[in-house]
């Protein structure tokens, strides 16, 4: 039995804290609210972030980093991707010398236009041998069900994610390897921006034609993008690219699908963060990715129009009215 550390009490730390269970892993779960902590210990149950659901036992939360991490021999991070650097300068110094740092977290940093593994191995002092990334098309309600999925976990050194592959293979879970971690991130961060666009279409009440047009012409955007930055061409076209993608754009459980949805209805963004305990990293990353296509001389046409329209710059029905007018030109182009 391997101990694994999951830093993250919501809906996926709590959610991936099941699948390791269900691998047979010991867990210890870090809540950032000692309140959490306690009811999760007490009523085997995330009651703030996934009622219903039980918790196996063998799920112990904590509040203090340093008893989460005691003897892990792998970390995996699920808290907004926006705090994790503030987060990581104080957890740093208590993870294992020789553990396995995962990210379960889809955003690119404000600011740095930094991955997530590159802000782990920055602030960590970890090298990339050391440093994994699981992403796919997993919608944690569905996962913490035990409903079947799929998933990639990426890592530069292939026996680290062949490693991660059996923690985390459960009868509902099938885990994938890959070594392109640039890919399979961006696959992930980027396809939060395009869920955006496509909710604000349906929250226009627009249909299948327009929401199709929205997840294609954004997927081009994504490859992009990952091709400028070093990406294998092909990991768009699996579960850490399309796949997510298709789950995200498609699914009223996908929480920057319904962000995007309640944009379209005419709230506000300051509206719907107010509304919800649920990070939508697509708002927060939409400026980020940005930053780093325009770094990279490359068109993003859908995630720019995003970042303007959250920035309030215009609003849903002129930001998609743009996008479809633009001047024709061949798709490949």
């Amino acid at each position: 039995m391997s101990r694994v550390a999951v830093f993250g009490a919501g809906s996926w730390g709590t959610a991936f804290s099941l699948v390791l269970t269900d691998a047979g892993n010991d867990v210890t779960m870090w809540a950032r609210r000692q309140e959490l902590s306690d009811t999760i210990n007490a009523r085997h149950e995330n009651t703030d972030y996934m009622p219903g659901i039980v918790l196996a036992d063998s799920i112990r939360a904590t509040h203090d980093p340093e008893e989460a991490l005691t003897d892990a021999s792998v970390v995996a991070l699920a808290v907004p991707s926006q705090t994790l650097r503030a987060n990581l300068e104080h957890w740093a110094e208590y993870i294992p010398d020789d553990a396995v740092v995962m990210s379960l977290m889809k955003g690119v940093e404000v600011g740095t236009a930094k991955r997530m593994s590159e802000v782990i191995e920055d602030v960590a002092g970890i090298g990339a041998d050391r440093v994994a990334v699981l992403t796919g098309p997993n919608l944690s309600r569905e996962i913490a069900s035990r409903q079947p999925a799929a998933s990639v976990i990426a890592c530069a050194d292939e026996a680290v994610a062949e490693g991660l592959q059996v923690r985390c293979h459960t009868p509902a879970f099938r885990p994938y390897t890959n070594t392109d971690v640039v890919g399979c991130e961006l696959g992930g961060a980027a396809k939060n921006v395009i869920a955006l666009a496509v909710g604000m279409a349906v929250g226009l009440g627009f249909g299948g034609n327009a929401t199709a047009t929205v997840i294609t012409r954004g997927l081009a955007e994504i490859a992009r993008l990952g091709t400028a930055l070093g990406a294998d061409p092909y990991t768009f076209s699996g579960l850490a690219g399309l796949g997510d993608l298709v789950a995200t754009c498609s699914s009223p459980l996908s929480r920057n699908r319904s962000f995007g949805e309640k944009l379209g209805q005419g709230q506000s963004v300051e509206e719907i963060a107010a509304s919800t305990r649920q990070v939508a990293e697509g708002v927060r990353s939409c400026e980020s990715i940005r930053d780093l296509a325009v770094r990279s001389g490359v068109e993003m046409l859908i995630v720019e129009a995003v970042a303007s329209l959250v920035r309030g710059e215009m609003g849903p029905q002129e930001m998609l009215s743009r996008l479809i007018s633009r001047a024709a030109k061949p798709e490949r182009a």
